[in-house]
């Protein structure tokens, strides 16, 4: 499918579609993770969502714990975060995938590579003109600036990359974490809005002298260069018209291979995860992934539920640690001690039943999405047993401790 077909979510009002979940629910109705990943037909997973929910650390957990039941696994982060390599031992990440060591089991491993928007431009530039063409193109001062900062840029080349590791045939998965809030997922977007800029009209205007058309010598058509030139400046026009000049060759190819990977993110071989906390703005957020990917017909695997507090849920129940709080406070010292313990545990009690509320009313709107609530830790997570500590909270096997 091209992807400049419509890709809207549902207008407020309108039914919610629930698209086609990937994963089945495990015995206790929870997204079953390790179902996911040792579903060897499962080459691709794409974890969303807004920024500060855990996104990056969910993606290198499931990473590693992918790599540890025996497949080849390369992660792939467009979060400029430098968490992800000190979580897995590496001094950096960069547009090269580097192994992990100590991850892996069963012939099992685990690559990790941080895009580079520019460099992957670059490559791509490289591997498709000729030398003297991609000499052009790389050395002009427009491309250099489209190539580090022109919105949008970083999407496209996530996508390009993703095609390029796909195309190796390296790794059978690879867990792709994507950019912070909305923007996670612009890169369904990025050809589409590659394609209206360099064919758009403007473009074709400043690219149509280099052509050479006699009747584009028309005084009228000087006057609309001359008001151009007064706004960019002689020599940015000239760099641009440059640039197309010399770009327009390589534009299908561009076009066909984000139509390429846009429609291997629909394919059965590929599940997308939702990232959340359970927060008011956070879970709106998920509903608006959710209902974007169904909008795009792609393939949903679940919700992932960071920092939930439902370690306290079966201890002392709210209403009477409440009143044991009040009996013991300044009855004494320790009781006053155990009093102060009591109200945190209060606290806690009524995050917990907020952070409930919010996973319920999400699973009203979407009730055909599961979920996969993860235990919030005390510490941080900074190295590999704690992204397994983490992977063994996504399957559910594991206990909070530390």
């Amino acid at each position: 499918m091209s992807p400049s077909k419509s890709r809207t979510a549902p207008a407020a009002g309108r039914p919610r579609s629930q698209g086609r979940v990937v994963a089945s629910r495990d015995a206790a109705g929870h997204l079953d993770v390790d179902a996911l990943i040792h579903d060897r037909s499962v080459r691709i997973i794409v974890c969303c969502g807004s920024g500060g929910v855990g996104k990056t650390t969910t993606s290198a957990a499931l990473a590693m714990r992918a790599a540890d039941a025996g497949r080849g696994v390369c992660v792939l982060t467009i979060d400029p975060a430098r968490r992800l390599a000190q979580s897995m031992g590496l001094t950096e990440l960069d547009n090269t995938p580097r192994a992990v060591a100590g991850a892996g089991a069963d012939g099992g491993s685990l690559d990790a590579m941080m895009l580079d928007m520019k460099r992957t431009f670059d490559e791509v530039v490289e591997s498709h003109a000729t030398p003297e063409k991609a000499a052009q193109i790389l050395n002009n001062p427009f491309y250099q600036a489209l190539s580090s900062s022109f919105a949008g840029t970083q999407e496209y080349m996530a996508m390009e990359k993703l095609g390029q590791l796909h195309g190796q045939d390296e790794w059978d998965l690879i867990v792709v974490d994507t950019p912070p809030s909305r923007s996670a997922l612009d890169f369904l977007d990025a050809p589409e809005r590659l394609s209206s800029m360099l064919d758009g009209r403007f473009i074709k205007l400043l690219l149509a002298p280099a052509k050479g058309p006699a009747r584009l010598l028309s005084a009228g058509f000087g006057l609309v260069t001359g008001a151009i030139n007064k706004i960019l400046g002689a020599q940015v026009l000239s760099d641009v018209q440059t640039f197309v000049a010399a770009f327009d060759t390589l534009f299908g190819g561009f076009r066909q291979r984000a139509e390429a990977t846009y429609a291997l993110l629909q394919a059965p071989g590929t599940a997308f995860l939702v990232v959340a906390s359970p927060e008011p703005a956070a879970m709106r957020e998920a509903s608006y992934f959710v209902e974007r990917l169904a909008g795009d017909r792609m393939p949903l695997a679940g919700l992932v539920v960071n920092r939930v507090h439902d370690d306290v849920t079966d201890g002392i129940e709210l209403d009477e640690a409440r009143a044991a709080a009040r009996r013991l406070r300044g009855a004494g010292e320790t009781e006053t001690q155990v009093a102060e313990l009591l109200d945190v545990h209060v606290e806690r009690l009524i995050t917990a039943a907020r952070e409930q509320r919010e996973r319920d009313g999400f699973a009203r709107a979407h009730p055909g999405v599961p979920q996969v609530p993860v235990t919030a830790l005390s510490t941080d997570v900074h190295d590999l047993e704690g992204l397994r500590r983490i992977g063994d909270l996504l399957a559910r096997t594991g206990t909070p401790q530390g």
